[in-house]
């Protein structure tokens, strides 16, 4: 617990931790209205007074700079001079319209109005997410956050939010109650985002960030992974999909434990058989985390298989795409299924690969690595994962897939196997069977048309 009031020094600032979550402040003793607001980054000091304008009392908080950049007495001295300008009912802020000065000096205050949501968060998009790097997905998460949830919003000042942030916290209600309180959180962090890069540019925005008035909606991680004693129900739904393609496709997802969004775009050239490497040159978190995932035995059954059937199915886009499809981009671009016909799919079936992993004893600092996790630690920041991946990674990956290769044989019946199925089959099989079924249905159309024709 962090105390409410204590006579702010450098020395006890410095001592202080910051929060684990939320945001704490501590008022100083010895100025009211001079505190130090902790969050999880960084330590701010602020000022507040009650600012009393036209017979009307409003609450005016303003940052004065943060911990590190400003020393304890000199932000003590600035708080009094805001605190005093507040006393003489004069808004020390530079878009105050309330303010003598700002009365006086109207039209630059209707330039001080800042940049628009839509012009922030081009900027935003620009020249932060692309220039570093960052994946479509993550690019196109953020649009959707501006352009569908906040549309209304987008020819509105930055300013009017931050001056009024109620209008957010009611915004993040809305959304929870019309979208779900994942998105509503998710929205309510790329307004955030944009409006802090905004600020950088527009020091004249409000200090304090309008998304501090949410209260955030309890999210709690969805543990839908499978045991090795559900994958052969499992591997029986996945069989009665129709499309091939996709059967290969979410085989893949639980070999690897990937992220589906970049297994998707992964293309024909990103496959190297001789090395038995798969390589994502933009998965999530863009270009720096690119990363190459060691293909076991039954990984390259399966990409030789989806490689062959895509070359049939749809010889166009598979000359590109690994996972070929007849969409707008040529791969496949929506991968998920309806629950009744497969009850698991997508970060389901990460969670699986990474529970598997640990029922078959595979070392935490392993999964790390080849699920492109943040390797924990300083020590372990040491290691060079390409060194690791041709032997050690490899080896750790034939570990997983031989567990969950054995679980989808299932049991015997009377002590007699049982014939092998799909996916335990070789490609030339796959490929023969699907081959009959054209076949077959190429000659029901054709006794159809005769049929018609006499």
């Amino acid at each position: 617990m962090y105390p409410t009031r204590l006579p702010l020094s450098e020395k006890l600032i410095i001592a202080l931790r910051l929060a684990p979550k939320g945001q704490h402040v501590i008022r100083d003793t010895e100025l009211p209205g001079f505190f130090l607001l902790i969050g999880k980054r960084r330590k701010t000091f602020m000022a507040q007074g009650d600012l009393r304008a036209n017979g009307r009392r409003k609450s005016v908080r303003i940052k004065i700079g943060e911990v590190g950049q400003i020393k304890t007495r000199e932000a003590r001295a600035k708080a009094k001079a805001i605190l005093g300008s507040i006393g003489k009912g004069v808004d020390p802020r530079p878009t105050a319209e309330s303010s003598g000065e700002a009365k006086q000096n109207g039209p630059k205050l209707a330039n001080s109005t800042g940049p628009t949501l839509r012009a922030a968060w081009g900027r935003y998009r620009d020249s932060h997410l692309q220039r570093k790097g960052r994946s479509d997905g993550t690019i196109e998460n953020y649009r959707d956050h501006v352009e569908r949830l906040m549309a209304d919003w987008l020819d509105q000042p930055l300013s009017v939010l931050g001056n009024d942030p109620s209008l957010v916290a009611s915004r993040h209600e809305k959304i929870t109650a019309e979208n779900g309180p994942y998105i509503a959180n998710g929205c309510m962090r790329s307004l955030r985002a944009i409006y802090n890069h905004a600020r950088k540019t527009a020091r004249f925005l409000p200090a304090e960030n309008p998304v501090i008035a949410v209260d955030w909606n309890a999210e709690k991680r969805r543990n839908t992974a499978l045991g090795l004693t559900d994958l052969l129900p499992w591997v029986e739904e996945l069989r009665a999909l129709d499309n091939p393609i996709r059967r290969e496709f979410h085989l893949f997802l639980l070999l690897s434990g990937g992220r589906p969004d970049a297994l998707k775009r992964a293309r024909i050239e990103h496959v190297n058989f001789r090395t038995r490497i798969l390589h994502l040159p933009k998965p999530k978190g863009g270009e720096e985390r690119a990363f190459d995932i060691p293909l076991s035995r039954a990984m390259v059954r399966g990409l030789v298989r989806v490689i062959r059937l895509g070359r049939v199915l749809n010889p166009t886009h598979a000359r590109k795409w690994l996972f070929p499809a007849e969409s707008e981009s040529g791969h496949l671009a929506e991968h998920k299924e309806d629950r009744t016909s497969l009850s698991k799919w997508g970060n389901d079936l990460r969670q699986t690969y990474r529970t598997i992993a640990q029922a078959t004893g595979i070392a935490d600092l392993d999964i790390h690595l080849l699920m492109n996790h943040s390797v924990p630690g300083v020590n372990a920041g040491y290691i060079t994962r390409s060194k690791l991946l041709s032997d050690h990674l490899r080896q750790q990956q034939e570990m997983i897939s031989r567990k969950m290769v054995e679980a989808l044989r299932g049991r015997s019946i009377e002590g007699k196997k049982q014939p092998a199925a799909w996916p335990l089959i070789p490609a030339r099989t796959v490929l023969a069977d699907i081959l009959r079924k054209l076949d077959m249905a190429a000659d029901v159309c054709a006794e159809s048309v005769n049929a018609l024709a006499a």
